[in-house]
């Protein structure tokens, strides 16, 4: 029962800001390291940040110094604030969070349906 939404997308031109969020819900018990992804037609999803339950974060060399990865804990939330955006950021951006239904659950990984970025002039 657990569902992570992302949102935030859109069409940018580059040099550009845009900010997404993950929004996770459900019967959720507890919520470890949240992640962001991202996709390129034809290419393999890749890490770009994630960030603990106690918000440090680690960056892909790719987007270091221009995107910022944190989290509300109490939302159940987390953002990706993207600058400087250029046309090789344009994918399908994903969620993934690690969440515990209950106590005694050693916890599995779940994924948000994805928002696309467009960085284009």
């Amino acid at each position: 029962q657990v569902q992570l939404v992302e949102s935030g997308g859109g069409l940018v031109q580059p040099g550009g800001s845009l900010r997404l969020s993950c929004a996770a819900s459900g019967s959720i018990f507890s919520i470890g390291a949240m992640a962001w992804y991202r996709q390129a037609p034809g290419k393999q999803r890749d890490l770009v940040a994630t960030s603990t339950s106690f918000g440090r974060t680690i960056y892909a060399d790719s987007v270091k110094g221009r995107f910022t990865c944190s989290r509300d804990n109490a939302k159940n939330t987390m953002y990706l604030q993207m600058n400087s955006l250029k046309p090789e950021d344009t994918a399908v951006y994903y969620c993934n969070a690690f969440v515990r239904l209950r106590v005694d659950d050693f916890g599995d990984n779940y994924w948000g349906q994805g928002t696309q970025v467009t960085v284009s002039s």
